[in-house]
């Protein structure tokens, strides 16, 4: 009955969502077949696991990693309890660094274990740049370390949302995710929800088990170097500063 819920908000959200994104899915097909999967996205900007999200319940569930602070939200929590994200402190802000990353290896870890798919952010914060910087995070590297027999990876790559205001290209922070919000919902009203001037964001899929594993054999850095790599593949991205009235 959750799932079925999950599915139908999913669904709804999608649709309120494509008054903005027109969202363009590669390699979708990894996503009807059935295996336990690790997925590992670059972070554009705050509104990509709306996006994410959304997308993939289309055609399998999946438990994201979401920071404590968004928890904190009126409905935004309700609706990530239904979704079954995992709380974890914002390691921007803590001081817990070591203890709270070998926490979540295994949280992430023991859910994989037990046949559920995971969701988390490599960079565990907003990118920076028109690149994808993982630097010395060891939160993917570990769980990839440990990766559960039978486990697939899976890395999605982002594009189309570095310049949005849900992004740091232009104030160089982090939006405020319920002031972003509801800018979000007034754009939307103010053009007659019909006409919002809509962006293109591309979602890549591709199963880099094999080289996950390899590369986190050899250790941290080769690893968030492939990983950057990957992200990256298609070289820096410009920011796309879209209008958000039609008439302006």
């Amino acid at each position: 009955m959750v799932a079925r819920y999950k599915r139908v908000l999913a669904a709804f959200y999608r649709g309120v969502l494509s008054s903005r994104y027109r969202v363009h899915l590669k390699g979708a097909k990894l996503l009807t077949e059935s295996k336990t999967t690790l997925f590992l996205p670059n972070h554009q900007a705050s509104v990509d696991p709306q996006i994410v999200c959304s997308q993939l319940l289309r055609y399998t569930d999946v438990s994201p990693l979401v920071t404590e602070g968004y928890f904190k939200i009126p409905v935004v929590a309700q609706i990530l309890h239904l979704m079954g994200a995992v709380r974890v402190p914002d390691l921007e802000k803590s001081r817990r660094g070591v203890e709270v990353v070998a926490g979540l290896n295994k949280v992430v870890v023991d859910a994989l274990a037990a046949g559920r798919n995971v969701l988390i952010y490599p960079a565990g914060q907003l990118t920076n740049g028109g690149l994808e910087h993982v630097g010395n995070k060891q939160g993917a590297w570990q769980v990839c370390r440990q990766l559960p027999n039978g486990t697939r990876v899976v890395g999605m790559r982002i594009q189309g949302l570095w310049g949005s205001m849900w992004s740091r290209a232009k104030t160089g922070k982090s939006p405020n995710f319920l002031w972003t919000y509801m800018k979000a919902v007034f754009y939307v009203l103010a053009n007659f929800i019909f006409f919002v001037p809509r962006r293109d964001v591309t979602i890549t899929f591709e199963d880099i088990t094999g080289d996950a594993v390899r590369y986190a054999e050899e250790g941290r850095q080769p690893f968030n170097r492939y990983l950057e790599s990957f992200y990256n593949a298609e070289g820096e991205e410009k920011p796309l500063y879209l209008k958000h009235l039609f008439y302006n």
